[in-house]
C-alpha cells in the first residue's frame, strides 16, 4: 500500500478511528425513548433491551472504524488482465441517516483492471464498510466507486445499488414494493456506452427479487 495515497484513501473512507461507540450513552438514551413512548423500561420484556440495542448499534455502525488499509491486508495483485471484473449481488444492510431505519439491498461492482486486481472478498468488505454507518444510498454508491478507483487506478469503475427502504415502507408513503436504484460510473464506464451496457447486461441476468 506504500504506492497509494493513504490520506486520499482515508478521506474517501471518512473514518472516525479515534472514538469508540459509547454504549453507555446509547443505553441511557434507549431507556428514555422507551419511557417517552409510554413503556416501562423495567418490565421483564424490556429490561435488557437498552443493552441489546447498544450492542446492535456497535455492530451495525462499525463502518466508521473500519480501516480500509487493514481491510485490504495487501490483497492487491499485479495481473496482466484488462477485461471486465464483476462482483454482483453483494448483499448489504444499512441504516438510513434520516430516520435510523434499515435499508437492505444488493450492490453490483465492476472494474476494468489496468494491471492490478483486488482480492475477491475485498469488494464485499468495501461495500460493508460504507453500508455499516448512518448512510444515504446515493453517497454510499459513489463512495464505493471512488475508493476502488483510488486503490486500483483502473480504466473504469461501475457500481449499481438496489435497495428497499423501511423508512418508505413503514411510514410516510408506505409503498411496500418501491425500491431505489443508484449508480456511479467512472472512467470507461462513463465514456463508453458499450462498456456500460456490457456491465448492465451482466447484472440484469438471473437476479431474484429483493424482499424483506
Amino acid at each position: 500500500m506504500d504506492n497509494y495515497n493513504k490520506d486520499k484513501i482515508n478521506e474517501i473512507a471518512d473514518l472516525n478511528l479515534e472514538s469508540k461507540i459509547d454504549e453507555g450513552k446509547i443505553i441511557e438514551s434507549v431507556e428514555k425513548i422507551l419511557a417517552a413512548v409510554g413503556e416501562n423500561p423495567n418490565r421483564q420484556g424490556l429490561r435488557n433491551t437498552p443493552a441489546r440495542v447498544a450492542r446492535a448499534y456497535s455492530e451495525m455502525l462499525d463502518g466508521y472504524r473500519t480501516d480500509p488499509i487493514k481491510l485490504l491486508n495487501g490483497a492487491i495483485f499485479d495481473v496482466a488482465y484488462d477485461e471486465m471484473v464483476i462482483v454482483r449481488d453483494i448483499e448489504f444492510y444499512s441504516l438510513c441517516e434520516h430516520h435510523m431505519l434499515p435499508f437492505i439491498g444488493r450492490a453490483h461492482v465492476a472494474y476494468l483492471p489496468k494491471g492490478k486486481v483486488i482480492g475477491l472478498s475485498k469488494i464485499p468488505r468495501i461495500v460493508d464498510m460504507f453500508a455499516r454507518r448512518l448512510q444515504v444510498q446515493e453517497r454510499m454508491t459513489r463512495k464505493i466507486a471512488d475508493l476502488i478507483q483510488e486503490l486500483l487506478n483502473p480504466y473504469g469503475v461501475a457500481v449499481v445499488v438496489e435497495a428497499l427502504h423501511l423508512c418508505s415502507m413503514m411510514r410516510g408513503v408506505k409503498k411496500h414494493d418501491a425500491r431505489m436504484t443508484t449508480s456511479a460510473m467512472l472512467g470507461a464506464f462513463r465514456s463508453s456506452m458499450a462498456t456500460r451496457q456490457e456491465f448492465l447486461d451482466n447484472i440484469s441476468r438471473g437476479s431474484t427479487p429483493l424482499r424483506f
